[in-house]
């Protein structure tokens, strides 16, 4: 499997992870130590501003039946995957705003839609489609609509951003703003 991992400029990811595939993570994003994410059945692109913490697991699982090219899994802004859960995808989105607390898995047949709520030790296996807002929790696996929205996590990406590098080794952001093409940087001709 080749490696094609792009960090954009802002997002802090810790050495000690497992990256494998192609994989982008967005501006502003934070990945703990000891997260694993394998982009087997198709390139990841994780938006800005999602926090991955340690022992979460994301796994875009290949295709019975391969797509040529292969559908990427993209992963929206806002997500918090909190220790040690584990999501694995054969679907193309994730949506944006969602919390996947400790220890909840997300089969390969489950669709995500925006601020939802995945409860402690929540297995998702069956195939389904979560409509935005829903909230599941409990060892019966109930569901319900979120009163409220998803609370910002900027401040606590703020503060990760700036106490992770003092603790742990990062790997650096190896996508930059494009340059200025050299016919752009040469003055128009009369």
């Amino acid at each position: 499997m080749s490696h094609n991992i792009k960090i954009l400029p802002g997002a802090t990811v810790c050495e000690d992870c497992t990256l494998e595939g192609d994989i982008t993570i967005g501006g502003g994003t934070v990945i703990h130590p000891r997260v694993t994410i394998i982009a087997e059945g198709g390139p990841i692109i994780i938006a800005e501003y999602c926090i991955i913490e340690e022992y979460s697991t994301i796994i875009h699982k290949k295709n019975e039946q391969p797509e040529n090219p292969p559908k990427p899994l993209f992963i929206g802004a806002h997500n918090v995957f909190e220790v040690g859960c584990r999501l694995e995808s054969l679907c193309g989105h994730i949506g944006e705003s969602n919390v996947f607390e400790c220890k909840s898995f997300v089969g390969t047949d489950v669709k995500i839609g925006s601020g939802c709520v995945i409860g402690a030790a929540c297995s998702l296996t069956t195939p389904q489609t979560l409509p935005d807002n829903t909230v599941i929790w409990g060892s019966e696996h109930n569901n319900r609509e979120a009163l409220e929205k998803q609370p910002s996590q900027l401040l606590q990406l703020d503060f990760l951003g700036k106490v992770m590098p003092n603790y742990h080794r990062l790997r650096k952001s190896n996508v930059h703003k494009r340059q200025m093409s050299r016919q752009s940087q040469e003055p128009a001709k009369s």
